[in-house]
């Protein structure tokens, strides 16, 4: 296999095009959206096992940069009483090298830092390019169409392309679609919390609310980042807008009133928002029964979509990435590659969206938010109901690594 073509410029596919690239393999990004569009409100956790995932590639240096640590968790309940404190996930060694640690950054800023370092590897992004459509060729190859009307050829099709693949429904027209969770996600950058209610420097405070849950960190320029999950129904896209200063003193309001017979610092935390909010509809898809038909294959959140409780979205898209483009390097067979992909990854990213929507539940049911588990912590233990693969303490999810030097091979475990 000679090229690629990735569906979709995000996190997912930026990683794809360098793991592919250090494999030998040609790839070019195509984006739907301008090179000028961003999301500029949400921002995001990577643990270390997707810090670990990018090293693996060379690719960690530029987000390390962008982001900033945590290295501990400091419980809150409802009442301000302080449940515990203790220690991030930070990972183990690796080779002696130090673990990466927990970092936070915006999700626009994740996004830049890894397509310009695509770039300034050599790799092609080409912006404004919809995909609408795939041709499948004899000889095996693989012809995308876009909105505009071009076309590219290349070897396979690689859908990045998130939570309304395209690409997942041309690989399987009864593929199931995106699930609302009953949850919406609300962040918000607060400039001007007293400092005696503003978390300690590399803390997460995680706070425990009698109606939702509120998790909260400081940035280096002292500005409290925080977000929120509430209990809630499906909300059309007008509604979720924090675009005007109307709107944006809405959902303060409406978050800051679900703290306000807590004596929690929440409320006064988000009362100290500007207009700096944005909020979203949180959707999962329990299972994608097919991952790839001929030339086509689908990873990240057009694979396998979980709710953001476990704040693992984007490390799982990074980690498909590099083993997906592993897969490609060692098993000249399209089919035996895609095959081993599959082998290797659905477990874990299941066991992630099956955790992430057990917190979520716990959530709804109780009208509150889930200890650290409900608020991306993959450590927490407070769950209403056993999972039905329990995890391993934390290995199982932090302290996995990709070992890029180990060929993959056809069949087997």
């Amino acid at each position: 296999m000679t090229h690629a073509l990735i569906i979709g410029g995000g996190i997912g596919g930026a990683v794809t095009a360098m793991a592919l690239h250090k494999a030998g393999i040609g790839a070019t990004v195509y984006e739907a959206y301008p090179a000028e569009a961003e999301d500029v409100g949400a921002f995001l956790v990577l643990f270390p096992n997707g810090l670990e995932a990018l090293r693996t590639i060379d690719a960690h240096g530029p987000v390390l940069d962008a982001s900033f640590s945590a290295s501990r968790i400091e419980l809150l309940s409802s009442s301000g009483e302080r449940m515990g404190v203790r220690p991030a996930s930070t990972g183990a060694q690796v080779d002696g090298r130090e673990p990466l640690g927990t970092r936070t950054l915006k999700r626009a800023a994740l996004w830049r830092a890894l397509r310009d370092e695509a770039v300034r590897r050599g790799v092609a992004v080409e912006y404004g390019k919809r995909f609408v459509s795939a041709e499948t060729a004899p000889d095996g190859t693989v012809t995308a169409r876009f909105a505009d009307g071009g076309t590219a050829r290349g070897d396979v099709l690689i859908g990045a392309d998130g939570l309304h693949s395209v690409t997942r429904r041309l690989i399987d027209p009864e593929a199931p679609e995106p699930q609302y969770t009953g949850q919406t996600t609300v962040c918000g950058y607060a400039r001007d919390v007293p400092s005696e209610l503003a978390p300690e420097q590399s803390t997460y405070r995680m706070i425990r609310g009698s109606r939702a849950f509120l998790g909260c960190t400081l940035a280096p320029d002292g500005t409290v980042w925080w977000f929120a999950n509430t209990p809630g129904e499906e909300l059309p896209r007008e509604r979720l807008s924090t675009a005007t200063p109307d709107r944006a003193e809405r959902w303060r309001e409406h978050v800051a009133g679900l703290f306000a017979d807590d004596a929690s610092p929440a409320a006064a935390i988000v009362r100290s928002t500007g207009g700096e909010i944005v909020a979203t509809n949180a959707y999962d898809i329990a299972r994608t029964p097919h991952w790839s038909r001929g030339p086509l294959v689908v990873l990240g959140d057009a694979a396998h979509t979980a709710a953001p409780n476990a704040a693992q979205g984007a490390s799982m898209a990074i980690e498909d990435g590099v083993v997906l483009a592993r897969c490609l390097r060692d098993l000249p067979d399209t089919g035996e590659a895609f095959a081993a992909y599959e082998r290797l990854r659905r477990e874990r990213v299941e066991t992630v969206v099956e955790e992430s929507a057990r917190m979520n539940r716990s959530i709804i049911r109780r009208g509150q938010g889930n200890a650290a588990a409900g608020a991306g912590d993959p450590t927490g233990q407070e769950t209403a109901e056993p999972p039905r693969r329990p995890p391993e303490g934390v290995d199982w999810l932090t302290h996995y690594r990709i070992d890029w030097d180990e060929k993959v091979r056809a069949g087997g475990a």
